[in-house]
């Protein structure tokens, strides 16, 4: 699993999670929404982009890029996307890039030709092993610590994690999300791991039977009866499970996964995605 999808789909799902990353506290979290961005007749794809839900040009949007390998020509590359995406879209809509690397290493060395654009505000740069440790983060804050973790101390830091989550979250869909969220970060961790392996080390529930779990499958059947579905009862069971599955992929869950929630073959989901 690519890091980088991890911090997409945390951020996705949690916005308030990267504004308390950048320090911007004081934002209205509800007025973006997190989108992967394709730009017109171009290869390139914009990973992560932070939009005003409204549009307000004098409000920012946000180029989002996480690094956790080197690669020299990250910038010349992530400033081509966003000046195309601004041409594209609003030449006057006001931005801010953050490029979020691992450690401070793997920055490029050679930054000359976009030293005025990374030394302005426009620009903002963060190194997750710098993060200060000295307090204790938020929720969000230490869902990212946990990815850069060790594998020798992930372990114990996630299950001192769940405790949190278990008395801080009040929201139990909130809590069910974090705590899905964490549990696929310990599966990025440990490659060797199944995610029944990952819960059992918790000791959390499974996912399917969580108030979240059966809220997905319930949505699907519901939406099967708005049809109207006259096939029968266990037709009209699978033909909902199958009508949930792309809402369910959305939302980042793996294919595998999506099988195990609904109970469907790997190769039925895959069905899903193509009709």
């Amino acid at each position: 699993m690519k890091t980088d999808i991890i911090f997409y789909s945390l951020f996705e799902e949690f916005p308030n999670i990267f504004f308390e990353l950048i320090g911007e506290t004081n934002i209205d979290v509800n007025s973006y929404e997190f989108k992967a961005v394709e730009l017109k007749e171009t290869a390139l794809r914009l990973d992560g982009v932070m939009l005003r839900v409204p549009k307000d040009p004098k409000q920012p949007i946000y180029f989002i890029e996480v690094q956790f390998q080197k690669n020299p020509k990250v910038y010349s590359n992530l400033f081509a996307k966003v000046f195309l995406y601004l041409e594209q879209n609003d030449s006057t809509q006001n931005w801010r890039c953050v490029v979020i690397y691992r450690r401070r290493s793997l920055e490029p060395t050679e930054t000359e030709p976009y030293q005025a654009l990374l030394s302005s505000r426009q620009v903002l740069r963060l190194y997750l092993d710098e993060i200060d440790s000295t307090t204790e983060p938020s929720l969000g804050i230490a869902l990212i610590q946990l990815i850069v973790e060790t594998e020798q101390r992930a372990a114990n830091r996630a299950q001192q994690l769940v405790e949190r989550i278990k008395q801080e979250s009040t929201d139990e869909r909130e809590r069910e999300k974090l705590l899905y969220s964490m549990e696929t970060i310990l599966l990025y961790k440990f490659a060797n791991l199944s995610r029944e392996e990952v819960r059992a080390m918790l000791g959390v529930e499974d996912f399917k039977q969580t108030r979240l779990g059966r809220e997905l499958l319930e949505e699907g059947r519901e939406e099967g009866r708005e049809e109207g579905l006259l096939e029968g009862e266990q037709i009209g069971r699978l033909k909902a499970k199958m009508e949930a599955v792309p809402a369910m992929l959305e939302r980042g869950f793996t294919v595998e996964e999506v099988a195990e929630i609904l109970q469907l073959g790997v190769e039925q989901v895959q069905q899903a995605t193509q009709s």
